[in-house]
């Protein structure tokens, strides 16, 4: 039995592991997922077994930033604990290679129980926190970093050179099932797409709300279509067509002209990747976020700014790149399954 903890903050992970696992070689029923709040929906209807066993603290969010990051943190640290219990019980229970997307209780339970382990991440360390505080986030951190040391690999979805136990297989992005017309024409984009998508929390909501009044005052010749996610209910309104959660979003992001959204690493990556240009905003405070909408050329304040970025970005397509991060990842995973 093969054991993939994924962590269920967000739903990037969830997306990127279901590619991962696809590329295995290995029957479904040899794989067991365990997961938490919204991921094992995605999970399960790709046909593989899931533990829906987690359930995360949330971030405190106003006005698309940050709140209480210290708080978080140690919230963080108590729900990883928990973490630690529960993934002790399910692996005294079963046998096999440990493979974690983030969730480092099930990394530090296999290192106590002498078995494989692989870390699936592209956060080696935090930032939540600055002056005094910083020292406890500090220690947490070294902690971290001596658990990846001890892992037989660590995969790093982003390009990089290798060094150590450490790969780097460059971006993970889920596979397409047809061309961009056929994708356009199964579901309806007969103009061109504005696409406002926020994850799987309740954090993007600020976010959503600036690009409904940047569409109604733009006026531009283009649909607004949002992916609302798991957490937000938005009320009916002739200015957008709203399909709440789906399964197929990296679909949607190749089929559209324009994406905007909060700095979600997968998002970001699908974007590159098929072509799409995209508008990243990040939460303020959320250095894994900042992080990334920097390398895109973005940060929060640019929340001010979103009429101009639409008019700007809008339709200016990129050709699509190559991506093979999930066939190099199970590669490397496949080794350590003998």
């Amino acid at each position: 039995m093969t054991l993939f903890f994924t962590s269920p903050i967000g739903l990037g992970h969830a997306t990127r592991d279901i590619v991962i696992a696809e590329n295995l070689q290995i029957p479904k029923n040899e794989l067991l997922f365990v997961s938490g709040e919204s991921a094992p929906r995605l999970i399960e209807k790709k046909g593989y077994r899931v533990m829906n066993v987690y359930r995360p603290e949330k971030f405190i969010v106003a006005n698309g930033q940050l709140q209480k990051s210290f708080k978080w943190l140690m919230d963080y640290y108590s729900y990883y604990k928990k973490c630690k219990l529960i993934a002790k019980d399910i692996l005294k229970q079963r046998d096999g290679l440990i493979i974690s997307d983030e969730d480092f209780a099930s990394i530090a339970v296999g290192e106590e129980l002498g078995r494989k382990r692989i870390l699936v991440t592209d956060v080696t360390e935090t930032h939540f926190t600055s002056g005094a505080a910083s020292i406890i986030e500090r220690k947490m951190n070294n902690s971290m970093h001596k658990m990846m040391d001890a892992c037989d690999c660590v995969i790093i979805p982003d390009n990089g050179e290798d060094h150590d136990n450490t790969v780097y297989v460059g971006p993970i992005v889920r596979n397409l099932t047809a061309d961009r017309q056929t994708l356009r024409q199964r579901l309806n984009f007969t103009r061109n797409i504005i696409l406002v998508s926020v994850g799987g929390t309740d954090a993007g909501q600020y976010l959503i709300e600036k690009a409904i009044k940047s569409f109604q005052k733009l006026k531009p010749d283009a649909e607004l279509v949002i992916v609302s996610g798991p957490s937000l209910k938005l009320p009916d309104s002739p200015d957008y067509r709203n399909l709440g959660f789906v399964d197929n979003l990296h679909e949607l992001v190749y089929a559209a002209d324009l994406v905007i959204s909060l700095a979600g690493r997968s998002t970001m990556d699908e974007s590159i990747v098929y072509g799409t240009p995209g508008i990243f905003i990040p939460l303020k405070g959320h250095f894994e976020q900042e992080q990334g909408a920097a390398r895109l050329g973005y940060k929060y304040d640019d929340i001010f700014r979103l009429d101009s970025l639409i008019e700007e970005k809008l339709g200016q397509r990129n050709n699509p790149s190559d991506a093979n991060g999930a066939a190099k990842a199970a590669e490397i995973i496949s080794k350590f399954l003998h």
